[in-house]
């Protein structure tokens, strides 16, 4: 198991990204946003290739290796109504990049849902299908994420979604059903239980976010939580991945700092370095007790 994290949670420049990682003993980071001086903050598919020269510099320097890329590719900000030469254009950045630092994870999304679709259009399945195939042609593993899009509409939804795509994995987050409405569900849909979505998509699963929330009723909105303090059942899913083998990446996303699509959220690159060392921590010793406390994990 290797943990990392979203590097854009740690801060928002290369260094203060770097540093947390390092504080936390931790050899990867997930990349998504960075800033790097003299360059204002972009995905890092997006960033002009002087200030990515510069950033895998730094990352080189501090022995720090990139697990996986959190591109905005067919994020919840695009619908399919975004012209598909966008998408197609995020890809053909993504890729060099992601070889010449031998990254080979990718999440991706599948655009935002309607307001009122239930299923998933036919284009969506198009696009879907024709971004993994590439990431795979070119030696990359795309997975994809249960968020705010059509594979994450329902756990029915995501099985859909990775049949109709051959070779896409997924990737867990263990909060966003929590904010997220089932929609295999009769309206008013209630939101998502993370447990059962990953029961049912843990066999595809390739890599996990790791962040915990509790929804808020009166706010119509989740409040972030320390993993294990809320409603995302992280330690049964921990313990659960653990028991069945899962030997791969799992990555923090705290969210209680700032939150990466919340446009308003704002906070400096201290506190979002201490929110993040903190939370690593706090999983480790998670997962240690997990792996000391699980009769399936004790030597016979």
């Amino acid at each position: 198991m290797i943990l990392t994290g979203i590097g854009d949670e740690a801060g928002n420049g290369i260094d203060a990204q770097i540093r947390a990682a390092r504080e936390l003993g931790w050899t990867h980071l997930e990349m998504r946003g960075v800033e790097v001086l003299g360059f204002p903050k972009a995905n890092f598919h997006d960033i002009p290739d002087q200030a990515f020269d510069l950033a895998v510099a730094h990352l080189s320097e501090a022995n720090i290796g990139v697990y996986c890329f959190g591109s905005t590719i067919m994020n919840w900000a695009k619908t399919v109504e975004t012209p598909f030469d966008v998408t197609i254009a995020e890809v053909n950045r993504c890729i060099p990049r992601m070889q010449r630092l031998g990254t080979k994870f990718v999440r991706i999304m599948s655009f935002k849902p309607s307001d009122t679709a239930e299923e998933i259009p036919a284009v969506v399945f198009e696009r879907v299908r024709e971004v993994t195939k590439r990431f795979l042609d070119a030696g990359i593993t795309p997975v994809h994420e249960n968020c705010m899009n059509y594979g994450g509409m329902s756990w029915q939804h995501a099985l859909q979604l990775l049949k109709a795509a051959p070779g896409l994995k997924w990737v867990f987050d263990t909060a966003n059903p929590v904010f997220n409405a089932d929609r295999k569900k009769s309206k008013p849909w209630p939101q998502q239980d993370p447990w059962e979505f990953w029961i049912n998509v843990r066999d595809h699963v390739a890599h996990i976010h790791v962040k915990d929330a509790t929804w808020n009723p009166a706010k119509k909105d989740a409040d972030y939580n320390w993993p294990g303090e809320g409603q995302g059942r992280v330690r049964d899913i921990l313990k659960d991945a653990i028991e069945r083998g899962f030997d791969a990446g799992v990555s923090i996303e705290p969210h209680m700092v700032v939150v990466f699509h919340d446009a308003g959220s704002k906070s400096n690159d201290d506190a979002m370095r201490a929110n993040f060392v903190e939370y690593g921590r706090r999983l480790a010793t998670m997962i240690d007790r997990i792996k000391l406390e699980s009769p399936k994990l004790q030597p016979v």
